[in-house]
């Protein structure tokens, strides 16, 4: 798979078949770097403060949870690493590089969806693809794979109306592979779907990390999703306070129901809850 922004190399597995992909002589500091970062907000004459003395670093290949209570800056967060705003102090580095705007490496998934009505299925699967010029046809071939990839096999032609939202969910998952960034930064992206559909895209999301390698930052205020995703578990508190940093040895793949009665997962979340509960103070 070619990268955006020119990197082609070959990728090996890391850790054996359950592994997720890494790039091969991939750089040894963080692909993302977060110095010193606030962000305030100005409403009428009040300034209210997101982020505050904010530090984080996230390695390649890595998928990080970022856990929450609503209100701590996660959001605010995910926004000024993709370049979508600007910060009131501090630095966001990727790959070693000031972040000061958009950049093809990175892909963002928020909330919302953000799907043109317009276009079909395809179409706007293929949207990254035709604005980086690729031609007609790679494009189709392109977009018709991911779409497989996400399940949506026969529903190329359909409007986003015309789909559920967990459909909707999955063409804009595709839609912001079909880059092919580096980095996917996701906003509590299945937090609205029901128990059984967001289950299913968190084992959609997985496979396609474990077989892409790309590093994913991932927030959600639900400490099991937290838990079954991540390989390590940022806990924020009010204004963006790390409270617990936290690697997650979890063994993959990862079963929720199996998780559920497992006593280190058991513990992790007990451990979790406390410290969300410490960042509210």
């Amino acid at each position: 798979m070619v990268k955006a922004g020119g990197a082609s190399g070959p990728v090996v597995k890391a850790g054996g078949a359950s592994g997720p992909v890494v790039k091969a002589g991939g750089a040894s500091g963080p692909v993302i770097k977060v110095s010193g970062l606030a962000k305030q907000f100005v409403k009428g004459d009040v300034g209210i403060v997101a982020l505050r003395d904010f530090d984080l670093e996230i390695a390649e290949g890595s998928f990080v949870s970022v856990l929450g209570r609503s209100g701590c800056g996660k959001s605010t967060m995910l926004n000024l690493m993709a370049g979508l705003t600007t910060p009131t102090a501090g630095s966001v580095a990727y790959r070693g590089e000031p972040v000061s705007g958009p950049r093809t490496q990175l892909g963002y998934l928020t909330q919302s969806d953000t799907l043109m009505p317009w276009r079909d299925v395809h179409r706007n699967v293929e949207l990254p693809l035709e604005i980086g010029g690729v031609p007609a046809r790679l494009r189709r071939e392109r977009a018709a794979e991911l779409i497989r990839k996400v399940g949506l096999e026969g529903f190329e032609r359909h409007y986003p109306r015309e789909l559920s939202g967990g459909m909707r969910r999955r063409v804009s998952l595709a839609r912001m592979l079909a880059g092919d960034p580096e980095t996917l930064l996701m906003d509590e992206p299945f937090g609205a779907l029901d128990a059984q559909l967001r289950g299913d895209l968190q084992a959609e999301l997985l496979r396609l990390w474990e077989e892409s390698g790309q590093t994913v930052v991932f927030v959600t205020h639900d400490i099991e999703e937290a838990l079954l995703l991540g390989d390590r578990v940022v806990v924020l508190g009010r204004v963006g306070r790390i409270v617990l940093d936290r690697p997650i040895d979890l063994p993959r793949p990862r079963d929720a129901d199996e998780l559920r009665v497992d006593p280190d997962f058991v513990a992790l979340h007990r451990e979790l809850t406390g410290a969300l509960r410490e960042g509210a103070r």
